[in-house]
C-alpha cells in the first residue's frame, strides 16, 4: 500500500492485492453485521458483501468527488474466487435432477428462458430508446436481472473489455435494484392470484425425489474430502481459463468468454459423468462452503471497485430499462406462467417464487414462496424444488448464450 501525488497534484492510494483482500474480508463481516442490525435489509435479503461493498465504493466515491484522495484496488484475487463460486454452481447442473423434475420443471424452464432472453430484447431496445450503449441495456437485462450480483460482477468487465465504459456499475446497480424489486414482487402476486381467482388451499403430493447421493453426508467431513473436492474445484478453474484462452486466439471481432463459463462447464460435464460412474463421492457441505465463501469474497471486491460516478449520467436510463422488465416479469406471471402451471396452489406458489426470481435470485424467489405459504399455512414442497432448481441451476442453459449473443452484435 502506498500513497503517490498524480498530475493534478491529487494523493492516490493504491491498495495491494493482499490489502485488498483484507479489506474484502473485514467489509464482508461489516456487511454481515449491519443487515442482523437493520431488519429492512434482512427482510429485503440484501446479501452481505453488497452492504459492505456498496460502503466502499461511496466512500471512495465521496473522496474523489471532494478531490481529497484517489483510491486504487488490485483485485488480482477477484478472479479466482469468482472460478470457484462458479464452478461450484456447474457441480449443481445434474440432468438426473432435471428429468426427474417432469413436466412442471420443463414449464418453469421454458419460462425462465423465454425471460433472460426478452430481458435482453427490452434492454437493447430501451438502451436504444435513450441513446446509451446497447450493451448497457443487456448489463441492466439478462446479466443482472436473470443473474443476479453474482452474473454481474462476472459479465461487468467483459462489456468494459469491449469498450462498454460503466458497464460493471450499471449491471451491479440494476442487481440491487432488482433484489429489492423481487422482494417486493414475489409475495403479492402469488396472494393477488390466489384470491382472484379463488384458488382451492391445497397441495398434491410431492412426487419429485432428488438425492445427491444414497446415503446423505454426517459428521465432520476430513481434510481428504476437502482437498479432493478443493483439488479438482483448481483443476476445472484451471481449464476454464485454457478454453477462455482458446478463444480468444481466434480473435473473434467484439466477442471475450468470461473466464467462469469453461469452469462451469467442464463442472456441468464431469457432475453428470459423475452420476453415472460415481468417480468421486461428492459432498454438497464441501461445495456449498466453497461456493459461499467464492462468492462473498469475490462479490465484495468487485462492488468495493465499483466506478459510481460512472452511474450518475446513467441513472435515469437505468431505472426505466429495470421498471420496464419488472412490468413485463409481472403481466407474464400472472397472464401466463399460472395458467400454464396448472391454475392451482402449487401453481400459484411457483409463479410467486418467478416473480421474486425474475429480478432477483434464487434466494428471493425461496424467500416470496415462504410468505405466501405462510400466510396459507400451508407449504408446496413441488414449488420449493422446482423453483430454485430451474431459476438458480438450470436457466444458464440458454441465459449465458443469449447473454454472449447479445454483446457480441452490439458491442
Amino acid at each position: 500500500m502506498n500513497i503517490a501525488i498524480n498530475e493534478a497534484g491529487i494523493r492516490v492510494l493504491s491498495i495491494n492485492m493482499v490489502g485488498v483482500a483484507a479489506l474484502a474480508s473485514v467489509l464482508l463481516l461489516l456487511g454481515y453485521a449491519i443487515r442482523d442490525r437493520v431488519k429492512f435489509l434482512e427482510k429485503m435479503c440484501i446479501p452481505a458483501p453488497v452492504i459492505g461493498g456498496f460502503l466502499c465504493s461511496i466512500l471512495v466515491w465521496i473522496l474523489r468527488a471532494t478531490d481529497l484522495m484517489q483510491v486504487s484496488f488490485d483485485t488480482t484475487f477477484q478472479t479466482p474466487f469468482m472460478l470457484a463460486f462458479f464452478t461450484c454452481v456447474g457441480f449443481s447442473g445434474s440432468f438426473k435432477m432435471l428429468k426427474t423434475g417432469g413436466r412442471l420443471l420443463i414449464v418453469f424452464l421454458i419460462a425462465c428462458w423465454g425471460l433472460a432472453m426478452a430481458q435482453g430484447a427490452i434492454g437493447v431496445g430501451m438502451a436504444y430508446l435513450f441513446g446509451i450503449h446497447p450493451v448497457l441495456g443487456v448489463m441492466a437485462g439478462p446479466v443482472s436481472m436473470v443473474g443476479g450480483h453474482g452474473n454481474a460482477a462476472a459479465w461487468g468487465p467483459v462489456a468494459e473489455g469491449v469498450g462498454v465504459h460503466g458497464a460493471t456499475a450499471v449491471a451491479v446497480a440494476a442487481a440491487t435494484l432488482g433484489l429489492v424489486l423481487g422482494n417486493l414482487t414475489g409475495g403479492p402476486v402469488g396472494d393477488f392470484i390466489i384470491r382472484k381467482n379463488k384458488v382451492e388451499i391445497k397441495t398434491d403430493e410431492i412426487k419429485i425425489e432428488v438425492k445427491e447421493d444414497a446415503s446423505e453426508p454426517t459428521g465432520m467431513f476430513s481434510l481428504k474430502s476437502f482437498m479432493s473436492h478443493f483439488s479438482i474445484i483448481l483443476v476445472f478453474m484451471f481449464g476454464g481459463l485454457w478454453i477462455a484462452d482458446l478463444i480468444d486466439l481466434l480473435d473473434i471481432t467484439n466477442f471475450s468468454l468470461p473466464h467462469y463459463v469453461g469452469a462451469m462447464f467442464l463442472a456441468i460435464v464431469f457432475r453428470n459423468i459423475n452420476d453415472k460412474k460415481e468417480l468421486l463421492k461428492l459432498d454438497p457441505r464441501i461445495i456449498n462452503l466453497i461456493m459461499e465463501v467464492g462468492l462473498s469474497i469475490f462479490l465484495t471486491m468487485a462492488i468495493m471497485n465499483l466506478r459510481m460516478w460512472e452511474l450518475i449520467d446513467l441513472a435515469v436510463p437505468l431505472l426505466a430499462i429495470v421498471a420496464v422488465q419488472w412490468i413485463f416479469l409481472i403481466l407474464v406471471a400472472i397472464f401466463i406462467l399460472f395458467r400454464a402451471m396448472g391454475k392451482n396452489y402449487d401453481s400459484a406458489v411457483m409463479t410467486g417464487g418467478y416473480a421474486g426470481w425474475g429480478t432477483g435470485i434464487a434466494a428471493t424467489a425461496v424467500v416470496c414462496m415462504g410468505a405466501i405459504c405462510e400466510k396459507y399455512n400451508l407449504r408446496s414442497p413441488k414449488a420449493f424444488m422446482i423453483v430454485p432448481l430451474g431459476g438458480a441451476v438450470f436457466v444458464d442453459i440458454v441465459a449465458i448464450p443469449t447473454i454472449i449473443f447479445l454483446i457480441t452484435t452490439f458491442a
